[in-house]
């Protein structure tokens, strides 16, 4: 823990730490990722490897930035404004507004989906092939029915977010309708501040820039296993990789008859957590665990029967994990009998991820460079993500997105 310009910063944890302490008027967070491969190319998935087989792609690996805001205070004029005033290395201009959304209330009916056909197969850990009790294989339609398997859901890795509209009283982010988004070029080192009507000033130096890219590939072994392989990035805390793969209808049919789901984690985790920004301290607890794989780890071999069971396409994605740093305002108190009341606390979370189709060499290689995406400023609704948004979808919930928004 330290103490620099009347601000704390604990490194790689939580601000509010254990002590009588009040709930900051104001709460600021910063998620920081690198994405290339096919994940950086425009669209992403399939369109992008068909865009590169045809002499798409290229280019550099894309930077992304999401800002939130969240606030126990009212604007006095009732129209919120905040801008985050960036250095110069950003490349983002003087600063950059973060947009309070408006509270549209969403009409009963309003919402469509379609319930998913088939089944999906549940493959977990690395090695050339699966144990028994492989695969898990859940029916969509009776899912529909009401027909959960026991054990599935978990919490173990839960989808953190420290700044939401609903717990606060005002709340701001962007990226926005600005037509601004973060470049290759981007650096985040350096002094920032956000000012606002709603809530205090903040001020805090980053030490820490946008992790490396990661280069994901893989090779067919000879028993029908798959090697996957990826560089180490230096600051990542732990790795995750997870495939999506099909196997098609007959002729004509553009449904899947199966989906296959394979992680990397050796515990059976497959929780909207693993696809987000992780704290140094909950990927140390992943990793002693078996969930992540450790930071010295650079290669995972993908049971056979996953690519068996995924005869027609596979989709790899990698995840590295990110350093983070911690400010808050006033420090804590030394004495623990000393009630901390900070005026306001921030963090910024850091990770990296690539994406590519397994097996076919050369596709999602090359790291192409596109505008981050914006968020929308009607609020969507939220839904279940990773695993939980293919049931969920069964089951006729919305389903929500992965893309830090």
């Amino acid at each position: 823990m330290l103490a620099c310009g009347g601000l704390l910063l604990i490194a790689g944890g939580s601000v509010l730490t254990a002590q009588n302490a009040a709930a900051p008027v104001a709460r600021y967070e910063m998620r920081a990722g690198t994405i290339s491969g096919m994940a950086g190319m425009r669209g992403g998935g399939m369109g992008a490897a068909l865009g590169m087989a045809f002499g798409g792609g290229g280019g550099g690996a894309q930077h992304e930035l999401w800002l939130e805001l969240g606030s126990s205070r009212t604007a006095a004029d009732g129209k919120p404004k905040a801008d985050h005033f960036m250095p110069a290395g950003a490349r983002l201009g003087k600063s950059v507004a973060l947009k309070t959304p408006e509270r549209t209330p969403t009409a009963p009916g309003e919402t469509h989906f379609e319930r998913p056909t088939g089944r999906m197969l549940i493959f977990w850990g690395c090695g050339e092939h699966a144990p028994k009790g492989q695969p898990v294989i859940i029916d969509f339609a009776k899912i529909a029915a009401g027909q959960m398997p026991p054990g599935l859901w978990s919490s173990a890795v839960p989808l953190d977010r420290y700044v939401t509209p609903a717990n606060s009283r005002t709340y701001g982010q962007w990226p926005s309708d600005d037509g601004k988004s973060a470049r290759p070029d981007s650096s985040l080192i350096g002094a920032h501040r956000i000012a606002g009507n709603y809530a205090p000033d903040i001020n805090f130096t980053l030490t820490k820039d946008f992790m490396g890219a990661l280069q994901g590939s893989s090779a067919a072994q000879p028993g029908g296993a798959t090697l996957l392989r990826w560089n180490a990035l230096p600051g990542a805390t732990g790795y995750h990789a997870s495939i999506i793969g099909g196997k098609q209808g007959g002729r004509g049919s553009n449904q899947p008859v199966d989906i296959v789901w394979w992680s990397s984690s050796a515990t059976r985790e497959f929780g909207g957590g693993l696809a987000d920004w992780l704290a140094p301290a909950t990927v140390a607890r992943l990793v002693a665990n078996r969930t992540v794989l450790s930071p010295q780890t650079t290669t995972c071999t993908v049971p056979a029967e996953v690519k068996q069971a995924a005869p027609d396409y596979m989709f790899g994605s990698i995840y590295a994990y990110g350093p983070e740093e911690d400010f808050a305002y006033p420090p804590r108190p030394a004495d623990p009998k000393i009630a901390w009341k900070p005026e306001w606390t921030a963090r910024i979370r850091h990770r990296s991820m690539t994406g590519f189709l397994v097996g076919m060499e050369g596709l999602g290689a090359a790291n192409g460079a596109q505008p981050q995406r914006e968020c929308p400023t009607k609020p969507k609704k939220r839904g279940l993500g990773g695993l939980g948004g293919l049931i969920g979808g069964a089951l006729g919930a919305p389903t929500g997105g992965q893309d830090g928004c």
